[in-house]
């Protein structure tokens, strides 16, 4: 049975136990939106969630392992049993394998790191969104963020000049890639339903991934996906954004 939250808007933040995922629920649930606060393992999610709780914002923990599609279809069963439908997908956890961002190893990066790195950024995120689309039809302003990377820009990493153009780890790049395209294909097989499909870059954030010398603070860089999970009718969708600003494909 659908319980009465389902009048309000609820959202699904992948890998949301730290960082930009729990910054970009913390920023969500601030608006009112009841996030679902979704990591690997359990405890870390229910502790994630307390914390909002205790800020008085409306938050649940929910076990998901995205590379499991037994946690997946779970996941999909108890967000419909209790809320009937899902407005708001942030497709936030990732792994970066190659090592340093400095890297250039498409000669020499092995078959084992991007399978692995493609298995969770690209393959699980597309099984996730595919899984729990039926949930974002029934909203009203359904919205999927998927959180891809400036790395994943083609034209930039062409472009000698870009300031991108010396980071070439191949096992992370291709798989930001292939995730924008999956934005544009399902932005378009859903442009004549209310849902809105974008890539954000969040930026070079202070976050495990990003290192201590990144230049954007966690809550700065959470913006960009908190912005495209918020769009009005009227707002973009088959876009790539960085804090409402285009970036090259």
């Amino acid at each position: 049975m659908v319980n009465s939250e389902s009048n309000g808007k609820v959202a699904l933040v992948t890998g949301a136990n730290k960082g930009l995922g729990f910054e970009m629920s913390r920023q969500l649930a601030q608006q009112g939106i009841t996030v679902l606060i979704a990591a690997r393992k359990l405890e870390a999610a229910q502790e994630a969630a307390t914390t909002l709780k205790n800020e008085g914002l409306k938050a649940e923990a929910i076990a998901l392992d995205i590379n499991d599609s037994n946690q997946i279809q779970a996941a999909v069963k108890e967000i419909g049993d209790k809320f009937g439908k899902l407005d708001v997908l942030i497709n936030n956890a990732g792994v970066m394998l190659d090592g340093e961002w400095s890297t250039s190893n498409a000669s020499s990066v092995s078959i084992d790191i991007i399978r692995k790195t493609f298995d969770t950024n690209f393959f699980a995120l597309v099984e996730l969104t595919q899984a729990l689309l039926p949930l974002i039809l029934k909203s009203q302003r359904g919205r999927i963020v998927n959180m891809a990377s400036i790395e994943g820009s083609l034209t930039l990493h062409a472009d000698r000049t870009s300031f991108i153009y010396d980071s070439k780890p191949f096992a992370y790049d291709a798989s930001k890639a292939a995730v924008n395209s999956f934005t544009v294909h399902l932005a378009h097989e859903l442009r004549n339903t209310p849902v809105k499909v974008n890539s954000a870059h969040p930026g070079w954030v202070k976050t495990e991934l990003g290192g201590e010398g990144a230049m954007m603070d966690i809550a700065e860089g959470a913006k960009t996906g908190v912005q495209l999970a918020t769009l009005p009718d009227e707002g973009p969708s088959a876009g790539f954004f960085h804090l409402g600003q285009p970036v090259p494909w």
